[in-house]
């Protein structure tokens, strides 16, 4: 008789306790609770704003020292709270080639293996499915090199240019709104590449490049500095919006978009472009600015 491996029990535990973290995800109206969280957030309800805000700071230790403007009674909305602006100096750009776009932390990072994306142990996902079936753009990133950052609550929810980037496309692509959590990238398979989201080809003289953001639950909407807010409405269908001949550059450091409500952005880079900064590692905070990778040079 063939006694079975602990390591199996153990791992089958393992995934049966992140499955059933995930299952209410499957079975709640995600997309009418972002709706409404959307609307509320907006809202502009004096001193009822004021209070939610103050909670919310408390509850997720938000530095509000870091704000250009540091009185919580001065937001309108929880929205205008929640995209906040630093102060001048909040944050150092390093001399690199490549930098975090974002605060928050590193979800995961590495090579593309082939055309498949690491999302957490036992889950990856391909770089056509992330693209939304752009059998040209995904070829660009076989073998290539990849980033996910995942923004939580208390982070600055700005998001910039990781080097300078010249904008070729954007395209929105219509999804699931599953929560982007530690914990819902264990449980949920192809969490990225099936939530909703918006992918901005560049340009570099790296190569091209994309930078995504992906929605998730309670993400009211999306907006970037170019096109401006992107969802609501939500059409339902991919979009697609080209800038060759509008000459659209933006140099490292400098704001792409935001997040109306915390998400992730995954970065998409092709092969043999740059080498990550020895000092990632999954499940580390980063600010924005800070050295990511270093170029290759060929």
């Amino acid at each position: 008789m063939i006694t079975p491996c602990p390591f199996y029990f153990y791992t089958a535990e393992i995934y049966v306790r992140n499955q059933l973290k995930v299952l209410p995800q499957y079975l709640i109206p995600k997309q009418a609770i972002t709706a409404l969280a959307g609307k509320l957030a907006s809202a502009k309800a004096g001193k009822l704003t004021t209070a939610v805000i103050k909670w919310f700071v408390k509850r997720y230790q938000v530095n509000m020292a870091e704000a250009a403007e540091p009185n919580i009674a001065a937001y309108e909305s929880f929205n205008e709270f929640f995209t906040r602006p630093l102060k001048k100096g909040a944050r150092q750009i390093a001399k690199a080639d490549f930098i975090s776009p974002v605060d928050g932390a590193i979800s995961q990072f590495g090579n593309i293996e082939a055309d498949q994306i690491f999302q957490a142990k036992g889950h990856h996902y391909s770089t056509l499915a992330m693209l939304a079936g752009d059998k040209k753009l995904a070829a660009s990133f076989q073998h290539g090199h990849f980033a996910t950052l995942y923004l939580s609550p208390k982070d600055y929810h700005r998001i910039h240019m990781p080097c300078d980037g010249t904008l070729k496309s954007m395209t929105y692509v219509p999804g699931d709104l599953f929560s982007v959590n530690p914990t819902t990238a264990q449980g949920v398979p192809g969490l990225f590449a099936r939530n909703e989201r918006v992918i901005c080809e560049f340009d570099s003289a790296h190569g091209t490049f994309v930078l995504i953001l992906v929605g998730a639950t309670i993400v009211g909407s999306m907006a970037t500095v170019w096109h401006g807010m992107i969802n609501p409405p939500r059409v339902g269908r991919i979009t697609t919006w080209t800038y060759e001949n509008q000459s659209i550059t933006l140099k490292q450091g400098e704001e792409m978009g935001r997040f109306l409500l915390g998400s992730t952005v995954v970065m998409l880079f092709p092969e043999n472009t740059l080498s990550f900064n020895n000092a990632w590692k999954a499940a580390k905070s980063i600010k924005l600015g800070e050295k990511m990778a270093d170029g290759v040079i060929s």
